[in-house]
């Protein structure tokens, strides 16, 4: 039923996609208001996690810092939601999320989920699989391990970004904090 309901919005968000991409190209006089509104635009992302997940709850402070909206549900039983979603079992982490007619699951940093929603890319969704040290909701100091942010659909398989720094959650550039793969 929830991929029904995603589905049934592709229209509405393929027009909030070209919202965004008119807005990034607005430059000079207002170009605040432009990117104000495309924020706006940007759909409501539902964050499913475990009642007692710390990380979880870094995650999503991680998102909203970086201007993406977000509705917590505590799940208790994530196994049967993240099947549901068709998120693969190799790349299912401890939260999963729905954006628009995507799954994103782990600790994708939000900047790459942007991405993803300016792009369009015929793909299920972003994983971060594991839970990577140094990715977002995951920080331990300066500590960050290296991690790939995986583009899914069905049992194929695309790096997506290449992480090696630490992402910042104001953080609106890819230059040192990314190397982007094919997608």
């Amino acid at each position: 039923m929830l991929i029904q309901r995603i589905a049934s919005r592709r229209p509405q968000l393929a027009w909030m996609a070209a919202l965004l991409v008119v807005a990034g190209l607005g430059g000079c006089g207002g170009g605040d208001d432009r990117a104000a509104e495309a924020q706006a635009a940007l759909p409501v992302m539902t964050v499913y996690k475990s009642p007692t997940c710390g990380c979880c709850v870094a995650w999503v402070d991680h998102l909203r810092a970086n201007g993406l909206t977000v509705e917590v549900v505590d799940e208790p039983q994530m196994n049967p939601l993240k099947g549901s979603l068709g998120v693969p079992g190799d790349l299912r982490s401890c939260h999963t999320a729905t954006i628009g007619d995507y799954v994103v699951e782990g600790h994708v940093p939000a900047q790459d989920i942007q991405r993803l929603l300016a792009e369009r890319p015929a793909v299920q969704g972003l994983a971060v699989p594991g839970m990577p040290i140094g990715s977002p909701g995951m920080e331990m100091g300066d500590r960050v391990d290296p991690y790939e942010v995986i583009a899914f659909q069905g049992e194929q398989r695309q790096v997506f970004a290449q992480h090696r720094e630490r992402v910042g959650a104001t953080d609106e550039s890819h230059a040192g904090h990314s190397d982007h793969g094919g997608h």
